[in-house]
């Protein structure tokens, strides 16, 4: 009930920004452009439990017991980083812009000039990071840091909540991904420009389950890919089967012709703008069933720890905790904390 009530709120706090938005914030192209506020989801106890698995979370929150405060603080300082970001000129449509937080792979914060028409044509927003690059530190700097941006351009524009989409290239686009599945209450959408990974693992732990159900029912993933990108094609395909696996059913792909591992062209930019505007109709009956299988396996894991545990095979079971932590994450908390902290480990 508490964790409902909390994304209720942050829901809340997003639609509210939206709505209290200056009408005559400039538009056009920007540079060195600050935020100044920073939103309650992205400090650094948040970021733990969205991003982070339950069992390393704990570690971590363990080593943190000298200075509880460090949970409740910001990674990084707001007023010290700094966006490009791309407004439409005109005035906003009826219902808000649209936006998209791009995760870069590159240092400088930048905008893409071959994009530009079709963010027009769309009425989306763009804003990207600088220092967010494949160098920088993901979970304090990188992730953070489109949070600030999302949250920034909210407040600072009238922005479709429906309408939010992150995004990045290559490595960034990885990153991306992480971001949609831990914030599927911020982010509706997700652009994968040559880069993607499985979900499920130790890189990309699931969120808690009332966040991975909102990301499974909500959330629409377009991947975006060179057709001469051979080892990007193949990350795709991977992805795509375990986002299936998963009961990730909004999903779709497209190809540009003649590319290899570049930067989306106009064309295939706006090709992925049409499709991330256009959500496929959600089938409750194949999800319902597709949750069911994953918790049956969820159970019958569990139940072999117990199982471990009560033939006082702690290590046993502490391997096979890790085990289930790295491949089910928060669907499997609190469960899996508590039957570690029976076996005893520190």
């Amino acid at each position: 009930m508490i964790t409902r009530l909390v994304l209720s709120c942050l829901a809340l706090a997003v639609s509210v920004t939206a709505a209290g938005t200056s009408a005559d914030a400039p538009t056009g192209l920007q540079h060195d452009v600050a935020f100044a506020a920073f939103p309650a989801y992205a400090k650094n106890g948040e970021l733990l439990r969205r991003l982070v698995s339950p069992l390393n979370a704990a570690r971590i929150e363990r080593g943190l017991a000298g200075n509880p405060a460090a949970l409740q603080a910001l990674p990084l300082d707001p007023s010290q980083q700094r966006f490009a970001l791309y407004v439409p000129p005109g005035p906003p449509p009826a219902g808000g812009y649209a936006l998209l937080v791009f995760v870069p792979p590159w240092d400088d914060a930048r905008v893409p000039p071959q994009w530009i028409p079709a963010l027009d044509r769309h009425h989306v927003i763009f804003v990207s990071a600088a220092h967010s690059g494949n160098d920088a530190d993901v979970l304090n700097r990188r992730e953070p840091l489109a949070l600030l941006a999302a949250y920034g351009v909210m407040q600072r524009y009238r922005v479709d909540p429906a309408r939010v989409y992150v995004g990045g290239f290559s490595g960034g686009s990885r990153i991306a991904l992480r971001l949609a599945l831990g914030y599927p209450d911020v982010f509706r959408g997700a652009l994968l420009d040559a880069g993607s990974d499985p979900i499920g693992n130790a890189q990309i732990p699931l969120p808690p389950a009332e966040l991975f159900h909102r990301f499974q029912q909500s959330t629409r993933i377009v991947f975006l890919t060179g057709e001469d990108d051979n080892i990007r094609q193949a990350q795709m395909a991977h992805a795509r089967e375990s986002l299936h696996d998963w009961c990730v059913f909004d999903v779709d792909s497209v190809t540009m012709r003649s590319v290899s591992h570049d930067l989306a062209d106009a064309q295939g930019f706006g090709q992925a703008l049409d499709d991330l505007a256009e959500p496929a109709a959600l089938d409750r009956a194949a999800l319902a069933d597709c949750r069911a299988g994953i918790e049956a396996r969820m159970k019958a894991q569990l139940l072999a720890v117990r199982r471990l545990l009560d033939s006082h095979r702690n290590g046993d079971a502490q391997t096979l905790l890790r085990n289930i932590d790295a491949q089910y994450g928060g669907l499997a908390a609190p469960q899996t904390t508590a039957l570690m902290d029976s076996t005893g480990a520190h």
